[in-house]
Parts: structure tokens; sequence; C-alpha cells
């Protein structure tokens, strides 16, 4: 179904631009008029289908499953570069990002959505500002790491452990308050 509504959005495209495309300075109303609508409700089925396919039973309960755990070791390997951020030479600690959060990051943010349906809004936005955070920092340490820069290396390792430990701490009282 959701391939149909996805192929309907298509093929109204396709037959909108060829009937735009007929004369240079006028457009069949009557027959584009048509078009205009079918790709509108192929939009619609496409987004009504995600919603419902998103709030199914299984995919929340695997998608919470994913974020718990994603992020759980998020903390853990950052807390063990912590640990040794000194010891990791600058220009590695780009391969070492990659090695040890790449995963789990790609993880946690195809499973996102299902926070708000697990745990609503609020909690949604409170994760996900300080997750956020932490991944820019993250992002940020690799950027210094490719250009050499030691001291914020260090720096941003550290701020992005804080972040993703409070993002932990937000989604853990989420899940307690949602029980």
């Amino acid at each position: 179904m959701q391939m149909l509504a996805k192929l309907l959005v298509v093929v109204a495209f396709l037959a909108g631009a060829y009937l735009t495309s007929l004369h240079p300075t006028e457009v069949d109303w009557t027959a584009f008029g048509p078009i205009v609508i079918a790709g509108a409700l192929g939009v619609i089925m496409s987004k009504r289908l995600e919603a419902a396919a998103a709030k199914d039973d299984s995919v929340l309960a695997s998608n919470r499953q994913d974020l718990e755990d994603s992020l759980k070791n998020i903390v853990k390997n950052l807390s063990d570069l912590e640990g040794r951020k000194d010891k990791v030479p600058t220009y590695d600690m780009r391969f070492e990002i990659d090695k040890l959060f790449r995963e789990d990051l790609i993880r946690f943010a195809d499973a996102r959505e299902t926070m708000k349906h697990l745990y609503g809004v609020q909690a949604y936005a409170d994760v996900m500002s300080s997750f956020a955070a932490g991944e820019r920092y993250i992002n940020r340490v690799w950027s210094a790491s490719t250009d050499g820069y030691v001291d914020e290396v260090l720096t941003y390792v550290s701020k992005s452990l804080s972040q993703f430990k409070h993002a932990q701490e937000e989604f853990n009282k989420a899940v307690s308050s949602a029980r």
C-alpha cells in the first residue's frame, strides 16, 4: 500500500511536469488540477501509512530497546574514551569515534521518533536536546582530530560525555514516568 501511495506521488509529479512543459506560458488547468489532487492524496496516504506503522506495538518495542541499548553503549564507550583520551593520538581520535559510536548513533537516530509515541513530545524534546548537543560535540572532536587540535579534542570528549549522560538520565526519567 505504501508503494502504491508513493507511486501515485511520482506519477502525479511526472504527469504535472509533462503538462506544464507543453506550452511555455499556459497550463491546461482542467487536466492539471486532478493531477495535483492525485499527488496530494498520494502524500496524505503515505503519511498516514507511515504513522500507522510507527505506532505498531512490535516496532515500538524494538525501537525502545534500540534507544536504550544504543544510549547505554554511547555513554559506556564515551566513559571509556574519557579515561584514555590523552593516550589516543589526536589524529587517530576520529577513527576511534567512527569505530565506537557510528553504529549506535545511527541506531538511536533511526528509532528516536518512537519516544514521541511512548513518552510524549516533552520527553522526546528533553532527551533529544541533550543527545543532539552530545552528537555535535562528538562531531567537533572528530573535526578537531582531523585538524590536529589537541586541546579541543580533549575538551569536547568530556563535554560530549556530559551531554550524553544527561540524555540518558532524561530517557530513564521518561521510561520511569511511563510505567
